[in-house]
């Protein structure tokens, strides 16, 4: 089994693939636990009582997986070949060869998508607050978005920052209800409702932005440390988006057994069709695949 992306989906695959006795690989471009390895403080995965960061609890599973004889090769993957019998990827190291495959490339966040953002990641524009809030200690940060992440950024930060200030294209927040009320009684939260960020302003460093009211034109400009994105995420499917059933927003369409419409190949965690991605769900998937795996390696697909 090749297993592509090595977070916690592509462990817990590797894991009970070489349990159940395959000879499973793990590709991955960076380092063990994929986006999750980019969490500070991970609270909500069952047994660690004081919780973990995320690039230790990659480790862990990556370890753990080797003790049953899994290889990780941190190599780039170029190109996949999914349809027939024996499935092929080709990595910057070579081309590899499997009889099942399992997608586990995850999703990162979307970009704001405005000019010198690219120049400016690390130098006052983030896609963490949880990795990179504490640079901003005592100081003003603007957060762009307004969903879950968006909301739950602000609350991290607004412990950390001065003021926090929320850009959203809508008149109300998208996220849950459990985050109203929190975020509406924190005295150094402010909300800029029905606008979006059209420049970002800077010299060496992020010094404002330049925003703009959706519903009237209207356009001013906003001093600044830094700007948080938490405009969404995108998944991680150019690899595979011409072989493989995609839905709109770009995800893999899995179910829950996570079989694709190509046999023998499985998208688990983040990259595929769900209705909740965290690190549990992502774990759940991965043993799964493996079931599936299994049916299917002993002809019964």
């Amino acid at each position: 089994m090749i297993v592509v992306g090595g977070g916690p989906g592509g462990y817990t695959a590797a894991l009970y693939a070489a349990r159940a006795g395959m000879d499973t690989v793990v590709l991955e471009k960076l380092s063990a636990g994929g986006q999750m390895a980019l969490t500070e403080q991970i609270d909500n995965y069952p047994g660690f009582e004081d919780g973990i960061d995320g690039f230790s609890l990659g480790e862990k599973m990556k370890r753990g997986t080797e003790q049953f004889g899994v290889e990780t090769k941190l190599t780039e993957v170029l190109s996949l070949e999914l349809s027939g019998s024996v499935k092929k990827a080709v990595t910057s190291e070579g081309a590899m060869y499997a009889k099942s495959i399992v997608l586990a490339t995850g999703a990162g966040p979307k970009e704001l998508g405005v000019d010198g953002e690219q120049a400016l990641i690390g130098k006052g524009v983030h896609y963490c607050a949880a990795c990179d809030g504490m640079f901003y200690r005592n100081k003003t940060v603007v957060i762009a978005g307004g969903g879950n992440t968006a909301a739950a950024d602000a609350l991290i930060l607004s412990r950390i920052c001065k003021k926090v200030i929320v850009v959203h294209r809508r008149g109300t927040l998208k996220a849950t209800k459990i985050y109203h009320e929190p975020l509406m009684k924190t005295e150094n939260v402010e909300f800029l409702w029905d606008s979006e960020i059209i420049a970002l302003l800077h010299n060496e460093k992020l010094t404002g932005i330049q925003i703009r009211n959706v519903k009237t034109g209207e356009e001013s400009t906003l001093a600044c440390d830094g700007v948080f994105v938490s405009v969404g995420r995108k998944p991680s499917t150019e690899l595979m988006k011409d072989q493989i059933e995609i839905d709109p927003a770009g995800y893999i369409i899995a179910d829950e057994s996570t079989r694709t419409n190509i046999p023998g190949v499985f998208a688990v965690g983040d990259v595929r069709t769900k209705a909740l991605r965290q690190v549990v769900t992502a774990v759940a998937d991965g043993a799964t695949a493996v079931h599936y795996a299994e049916e299917y390696l002993a002809g019964g697909m």
